[in-house]
């Protein structure tokens, strides 16, 4: 018999997700799953933290774990949290076909710093984007660290987690959805660009960028002019940038 999962929990999968769960918002996990099987040093050490912060731990058969993280990575390790869960690819399909506007979407090529997601969360938010894109593997997830950054934002903003970015941005290109990359090396500028019909806002993880797959699947590239000697923006400062250009454009203010 499958093991019962928490009520009212979603899974964060993989060691990295699980501790900083642990670490940041272990009030809100209510179950640690281990594999039985393995007795290596980084799940001795998750044991530790969710039995130090109350947390109950449950030995488990690889089986039950793989079943369980519906065929991700888990590496013997899921955790089970309260609050907002990743929604999947369906809920993109649906979300589209029932807008009464044009798309806006942020979509984040490999954020890894729950912080910087939540704040990019809370961004799109108030800047009335429609869904936030992110793949699954190498990306933060919505970690209790990223929901309480997003402020709110977790719950109102649809999270949408993907095998398979590249398919996607297929996908949305197919939908006439017009892909736009920020990069430091980009030819064109953002605010000389059009953001006013339906965009996907496209931007890569911290230092690294966009990945070249990625850039490719852009339509067009465009850079954040920069005045002063720093090279480079924070993700989720760039991500507000981008969001409420796009705002500024669909909502010109009123002439009296």
């Amino acid at each position: 018999m499958a093991p019962t999962t928490p009520g009212g929990t979603s899974p964060t999968i993989g060691i990295n997700s699980a501790r900083s769960a642990l670490r940041l918002g272990a009030e809100q996990v209510a179950e640690l799953w281990l594999d039985r099987r393995r007795r290596d040093q980084r799940l001795a050490e998750l044991a530790g933290l969710a039995r130090s912060a109350g947390v109950h731990v449950r030995q488990l058969d690889r089986a039950a774990l793989d079943d369980a993280a519906g065929g991700a990575n888990h590496q013997g390790v899921i955790a089970w949290v309260t609050g907002p869960a990743a929604r999947p690819i369906q809920d993109l399909d649906t979300l589209l076909a029932n807008l009464d506007h044009p798309p806006l979407l942020l979509i984040l090529d490999g954020v890894t710093d729950p912080h910087n997601l939540g704040a990019c969360l809370r961004s799109a938010d108030a800047a009335g984007a429609d869904a936030v894109i992110a793949p699954k593997d190498k990306a933060a997830g919505l970690t209790p660290a990223a929901v309480k950054v997003a402020s709110g934002a977790a719950d109102s903003v649809p999270f949408i987690q993907v095998t398979n970015l590249a398919r996607v941005l297929d996908k949305l290109k197919a939908a006439g959805i017009w892909l736009v990359g920020t990069a430091e090396d980009a030819p064109g500028d953002l605010y000389a660009t059009d953001l006013a019909g339906s965009v996907g806002l496209v931007l890569g993880g911290e230092g690294s960028g966009l990945r070249r797959l990625t850039r490719e699947h852009c339509d067009l590239l465009v850079r954040i002019p920069m005045r002063g000697r720093v090279e480079s923006l924070n993700v989720s400062v760039a991500a507000g940038i981008c969001l409420y250009e796009a705002l500024r454009q669909r909502h010109p203010p009123e002439t009296q």
